[in-house]
């Protein structure tokens, strides 16, 4: 009998990082692939982005709604309590053998959290990672502390989980997922990708935004974002790509924000709720700066040679490659790291860059754990002390 691998995801940057992992486990003969969206995936504010993974040709065996129409903590907190209730019973339905999860939002803690009661073995990619301004911080570590095979992105994260707790020979350093998509999917020439988001990026400076709240801060989206738009509001020769921002709690001002922005400057500006992953890696080889705090400036773009202005502290604690400056979220710190991040110096060091995320073969790392791994003796964890 097939052994059944459920995959949970929420985004459509989690799905992105997974879509070589799903394909490598449905082609496994001895693998079945169970597929389970929800929170943003569900959501037409967030661009129903499940849409995407069925265009994909996957099967998707249970949508959860659980995301509700409201981004404060006392949203959220409700979001992740009828997650958990959904998930139960998805779970109960579809009797997977063994979970595979990615990350550290809330939708997918809902998820470990039911699966965990239910004693069914969990796998995590990317667990043993910091980010210090974040609610994920902990909701990462407490997932860590749920699962039972572990699949970090470096050595330095490898050896945190095993800090925590864990028994080495369920940790495997498989690399960053986002890397196989560099790697193995066709990218879109510059003609392509400007037909496909109808937007001709023929200026001198290009510009790709993605902008998240600090959900370990208190009502500073709003001001983080106007400091940022501001910096390319007086900025001449330039085009900016936006992305929108996810469902954390703030994130609806930062969108709305961005929207007044692309209103006010047509012309210059173009924003998308999701460009897909097809689209957002193209675009990265056409523009010159990543800007904003998303985890893909960090793990992604530093493999196309292109430099990313990291502002504030939603990434603290992140390892990060040469190419990556980091700023504070105020107008003059922000324009600081934009002109360094240009500069002629900056350029030409890009040329070494080299990613730390970067390994070879992680789906197929992944899936061959996943198909070998004993699951009776998995449940009942015992914790491991550093000598």
């Amino acid at each position: 009998m097939k052994r059944k691998v459920c995959v949970i995801t929420g985004t459509r940057a989690e799905y992105g990082l997974l879509y070589w992992t799903m394909r490598a486990i449905e082609s496994d003969i001895d693998l079945k692939l169970q597929v389970v969206v929800t929170g943003m995936h569900l959501s037409p504010e967030f661009g129903n982005t499940y849409k995407e993974i069925e265009n994909d040709g996957f099967q998707i065996d249970k949508k959860v709604e659980m995301l509700l129409s409201s981004d404060t903590p006392v949203g959220i907190s409700k979001s992740m309590g009828l997650g958990m209730i959904s998930f139960a019973e998805t779970f109960e339905d579809l009797k997977p053998d063994i979970i595979l999860v990615l990350g550290d939002r809330f939708e997918i803690f809902s998820s470990v959290s039911a699966a965990m009661i239910a004693r069914i073995p969990i796998a995590h990619c990317h667990g043993g990672e910091a980010t210090e301004g974040l609610i994920d911080e902990p909701i990462r570590h407490s997932i860590t502390k749920m699962s039972h095979i572990h699949f970090p992105s470096t050595c330095a994260y490898q050896n945190r989980i095993i800090q925590l707790g864990e028994t080495p020979e369920n940790v495997h350093n498989v690399g960053a997922l986002g890397i196989e998509n560099i790697k193995k999917l066709k990218l879109l020439s510059k003609e392509d990708f400007e037909e496909s988001i109808n937007f001709k990026l023929d200026e001198q400076h290009h510009f790709l935004v993605t902008f998240h709240p600090v959900t370990l801060e208190k009502s500073t989206a709003e001001k983080q974002i106007s400091q940022l738009l501001e910096v390319f509001e007086e900025m001449t020769n330039v085009k900016v790509i936006f992305t929108k921002a996810n469902s954390d709690t703030d994130g609806r001002i930062i969108n709305t924000l961005v929207d007044e922005f692309v209103k006010k400057y047509p012309g210059k500006s173009v924003v998308f709720a999701s460009l897909g992953q097809l689209r957002y890696l193209s675009a990265l080889q056409f523009i010159d700066v990543v800007v904003g705090n998303s985890s893909s400036g960090l793990i992604e773009v530093p493999s196309f040679k292109k430099a990313t202005v990291n502002i504030g502290d939603r990434q603290k604690g992140r390892i990060k490659a040469e190419s990556v400056i980091d700023c504070d979220p105020d107008k003059l710190s922000i324009s600081n790291a934009i002109r360094k991040a240009l500069s002629k110096d900056f350029q030409e060091t890009l040329k070494k860059v080299a990613n730390p995320y970067e390994k070879e073969n992680s789906s197929e790392s992944i899936v061959s754990i996943l198909k070998n791994v004993e699951l009776d003796n998995l449940i009942k964890k015992k914790f491991y002390d550093l000598e």
